[in-house]
């Protein structure tokens, strides 16, 4: 077993010790255009937010206030309840709760797939909150900055 001293910087760091934070640029959201599926609706793509891995640091009010100020309405959640932890937004789905933001949390293990039938609901759920017109949005575990 390594020292402490001996960590890479590569390497993940759990300390609950949080540097202060610089000042951050706004999340990112790719507008995804649902024309060629004949859906007039946008789907928003971002990294998770409030994401604490190697060298992001970023702030998870300032992120999910910033999802509300793009009048975001539901966020489909695919990171476990242990992803959420690792990357140290443990409470995640709170916060988005307590912004009024609708979650739709369908946990898919990192590598894993869903089975038919989590698909068919993932997908009957998404179809809803665009048929309603409702400004939705995906975010994957990593951001796009970490190589997978």
């Amino acid at each position: 077993m390594k020292p402490p001293s001996s960590i890479q910087p590569s390497e993940f760091d759990s300390s609950d010790e949080e540097p202060v934070e610089d000042e951050q640029t706004p999340i990112q959201i790719s507008w995804l255009p649902l024309s060629r599926v004949n859906c007039s609706q946008f789907l928003g793509l971002c990294a998770l937010p409030g994401c604490k891995f190697k060298d992001i640091r970023r702030n998870i009010q300032k992120d999910t206030e910033e999802l509300k100020s793009y009048g975001i309405q539901d966020i489909f959640v695919f990171c476990t309840r242990g992803e959420l932890s690792k990357y140290r937004v443990p409470n995640l789905l709170d916060f988005y709760q307590q912004y009024g933001i609708t979650t739709h949390h369908h946990p898919i293990p990192d590598g894993g797939t869903p089975d038919i039938a989590s698909c068919c609901e993932i997908v009957e759920e998404l179809a809803i909150c665009l048929k309603n017109n409702r400004k939705t949005l995906i975010h994957s575990c990593l951001s796009p900055s970490i190589p997978v």
